[in-house]
């Protein structure tokens, strides 16, 4: 377990991420291509990945190259997802090709005790490899997690809005209280559920706050950096529905009796505006145009199931008591 400790000043500067971690998000995705778990949240992914691996030539570099830097265990390198990506892909890259050669040294020195380095690991301290290696995270990027963006982001705007409703109703510590089953937060300590093989551990914030990161492709147990001494950041995992096999982009059969009364587009829609949802939001849930989403949301509205608020520029659309009832009727049908 890993316990993260809070002050007063921590407390304040605790912030949600707006948008995906590129860089962890390649991580939790390369996990995800080493394990079973959670493997029916993501079954359209991981067939369309295979699929787009092989069709780009990018197989061998998955194999010799990729799997073996992100091996799903106790540990892989805090360099390979600095806390100064900022969530920008090109940032990122370049927060890598700029990390000390010691530092890249020393990360590959831990992994190599704890799982075994590949042999060649040791030149990433070197200019030209580490560049090599840049260009085959992009690649891998643009072939298997460029295609979800506007998913992964609807799924994070939705959790803040979780989260921001959190905050409202109870301070920071609302917000940190429903952060899910592998985050328990027992004032001032937040408590980071871990594998097994993972030594307990504490985290000491001393007044730098805490950036949250809400991950896609992360599934179970949060990440944080090994290293105490770099910038605070927790990535944890959104909670997932079963996606169809059928539909890679995720159209979620678990709203299969939404959708029969509904239509695929208001089901989503409705299930977006659990959270609270913009008409923007609803669109890239539902993968139809602003338009579309806006004629979806005033169907909605005009059978009493949702409520609509304007806030400066933008409206937010939230559940009625009629369309929460509906919604947790067909949730308990198709899970019971």
């Amino acid at each position: 377990m890993l316990r993260i400790h809070f002050d007063d000043a921590d407390l304040a500067r605790t912030t949600l991420a707006a948008a995906p971690d590129p860089l962890s998000e390649i991580a939790a995705s390369l996990h995800r291509l080493q394990s079973r778990r959670g493997r029916w949240a993501f079954a359209g992914w991981y067939r369309t990945a295979r699929q787009q691996l092989r069709e780009k030539g990018l197989e061998r570099v998955l194999r010799s190259v990729l799997l073996p830097m992100y091996p799903r265990a106790a540990y892989f390198p805090d360099f390979l997802t600095p806390a100064e990506a900022g969530g920008d892909l090109d940032a990122g890259l370049e927060s890598i090709l700029a990390t000390p050669p010691q530092q890249v040294l020393d990360e590959m020195a831990i992994l190599d005790r704890t799982v075994g380095a590949p042999a060649w690991a040791g030149q990433l301290a070197g200019p030209a490899a580490r560049k090599e290696f840049a260009g085959m995270l992009r690649a891998y990027y643009g072939a298997v997690i460029a295609p979800y963006e506007e998913q992964a982001q609807a799924r994070i705007e939705a959790e803040r809005a979780a989260r921001a409703r959190g905050l409202l109703d109870g301070g920071v510590d609302g917000m940190l209280a429903g952060l899910g089953p592998m985050l328990r937060w027992r004032p001032p300590v937040l408590e980071v559920v871990y594998p097994k093989q993972v030594e307990d551990r504490d985290l000491y914030l001393n007044g730098r706050g805490l950036t949250l990161v809400p991950s896609y492709f992360n599934w179970g147990e949060p990440v944080a950096f090994a290293d105490p001494e770099l910038p605070p950041v927790l990535r944890y995992s959104l909670l997932h529905e079963p996606s169809s096999p059928d539909t890679p982009h995720g159209a979620d059969a678990f709203d299969a009796p939404l959708t029969s009364l509904l239509g695929r587009a208001r089901a989503v829609a409705l299930r977006a505006a659990s959270t609270g949802a913009t008409t923007g939001e609803i669109a890239r849930a539902a993968g139809v145009s602003a338009s579309s989403a806006s004629r979806h949301a005033t169907v909605l509205r005009d059978a009493g199931l949702i409520t609509t608020i304007r806030i400066g520029p933008t409206v937010l659309h939230t559940l009625t008591p009629a369309g929460a009832s509906l919604l947790r009727a067909a949730t308990q049908r198709t899970s019971g």
